[in-house]
């Protein structure tokens, strides 16, 4: 790789072949890179100097925006004074004002936090403590895991076993045992163009009662859904279903965790989903917009009655044996703290919430644009799905995208879905931009 005149890397390396890139079409990507070289507030510099308007929040996690000097002041301070700091028998401040800075803003009953650096190890890490919670409480039975078709839940073994994304899962081998699966919530012909949570699908969550049946209630550790599902293409919960799935894994005593890794730290315009849809549930895993996406970092909610369980037997003794080396490393957490001041100074959630009518107009302004067969939004999310193309699906997604980066936005694509999750700074005048792009490539293209 190229070197400037000041050791940093070239804007243009000469050697692309090293970086095996996470989930990305690596050939065709070095044959013409996109490279990032630079960002600020809702922009990002490419390496050809043009300014691209973030449509992502990079990958649904600046929700601060881009180098807000207030978390980059706050690493820079962090490095400085204390770089490592061991969370295994040993603390630091910044951790505990951390953990309890994000309980006071989370939803009452929520009393401890688990650090991790990734909403994938976020996820890995409920699924354990959800097994070893039955475990400590005398019910070491209950083993069994459900998710739900077309969840994502990030990349461990755990995640994708409880995950529903078929070429997440295909090629890894037999995963994790007792992992079972609710259908998805994505009903097309009765939901489609919907504007926020839709009607049709709450009886889909009955369901679970068909596995109860099937498993019997006490095999069951837990179920993990995401409140909406992102990653499939911006799935929405219909109206009356999570409170279904509450109803029914109260009434059976089987744990329920929030995959929050996207809605958390106000995408929904309220600190998590859990808040907005207004059900409770034992576990909650976040990351992303934690930090702003500044530095890796995750966190698992956890009730008092779940971390409580643990918490007996000789006090020199572990309770858990778990943990990661970085869990709530200094410097991630001194971001965190530095984010969450932001979040609230400026009334980033609010606000979010105040724009979100705006943003769900514009987005199904594109009804009727060409090759759009449905619109979903929530929050600050969505969705636009385009008809495939035969025998090529994903081709007609990945070209709006690319003709979308040169003509000055970033947008995401999964499967043919057009997804998009702004920073929550995003004015007007970018929701107008954003979909205007948008139209203008849609309507170019074959």
């Amino acid at each position: 790789m190229s070197l400037d005149h000041s050791g940093k890397p070239a804007v243009a390396p000469n050697d692309l072949s090293a970086f095996w890139m996470p989930f990305t079409a690596n050939r065709q990507f070095k044959q013409n890179p996109r490279m990032l070289v630079a960002s600020k507030d809702m922009h990002y510099t490419s390496a050809d100097g043009r300014q691209v308007l973030d449509g992502t929040a990079g990958l649904w996690c600046c929700n601060a925006g881009h180098c807000r000097p207030k978390i980059v002041e706050a690493i820079q301070k962090s490095a400085a004074e204390l770089d490592y700091a061991p969370a295994f028998q040993m603390g630091h401040p910044a951790a505990f004002e951390l953990a309890n800075r994000l309980v006071d803003m989370s939803p009452d009953g929520f009393d401890h936090v688990f650090f991790t650096n990734s909403g994938s190890e976020s996820v890995d890490t409920a699924l354990k403590i959800a097994l070893a919670y039955h475990r400590a409480r005398g019910e070491g039975q209950r083993t069994r895991l459900v998710g739900r078709e077309k969840g994502y839940h990030g990349v461990g073994f755990g995640g994708i076993s409880v995950g529903g994304l078929v070429n997440n899962r295909r090629v890894f081998g037999t995963l994790l045992n007792g992992v079972d699966h609710l259908p998805h919530t994505y009903l097309p012909e009765e939901n489609r163009w919907s504007k926020g949570i839709p009607e049709h699908g709450a009886w889909l969550a009955e369901d679970l009662e068909r596995k109860i049946a099937l498993h019997g209630a006490d095999t069951i550790a837990a179920v993990i859904v995401e409140p909406v599902a992102g990653s499939a293409g911006v799935i929405l919960p219909p109206k009356g279903y999570l409170e279904k799935l509450r109803e029914i894994t109260k009434k059976h005593g089987i744990l329920l965790i929030f995959d929050e890794v996207i809605t958390g730290f106000g995408r929904l315009g309220t600190p998590f989903a859990a808040d907005f849809f207004g059900v409770m549930p034992d576990m909650m895993t976040t990351a992303k917009g934690l930090t702003s996406g500044t530095v890796p970092m995750g966190a698992v909610f956890t009730t008092g009655d779940v971390h409580d369980a643990f918490m007996t037997g000789p006090e020199h003794m572990i309770e858990l044996f778990h943990g990661y080396t970085y869990s709530g490393s200094p410097i991630a957490c001194a971001a965190a703290l530095a984010t969450q001041d932001i979040y609230r100074e400026e009334g980033l959630f609010q606000r979010a919430a105040e724009i979100a009518p705006y943003w769900e107009e514009a987005l199904h302004s594109l009804k009727g644009t060409k090759h759009v067969i449905d619109i979903r939004n929530l929050g600050l999310i969505g969705a636009i799905e385009l008809e495939p193309i035969p025998g090529e699906p994903t081709k007609r997604a990945f070209s709006a995208f690319l003709k979308a980066y040169e003509k000055g936005i970033l947008i995401r694509t999964t499967g043919d879905i057009i997804a998009m999750s702004p920073p929550l700074i995003i004015e007007k005048e970018h929701v107008d931009q954003l979909v205007g792009t948008i139209k203008d490539v849609l309507e170019a293209l074959d």
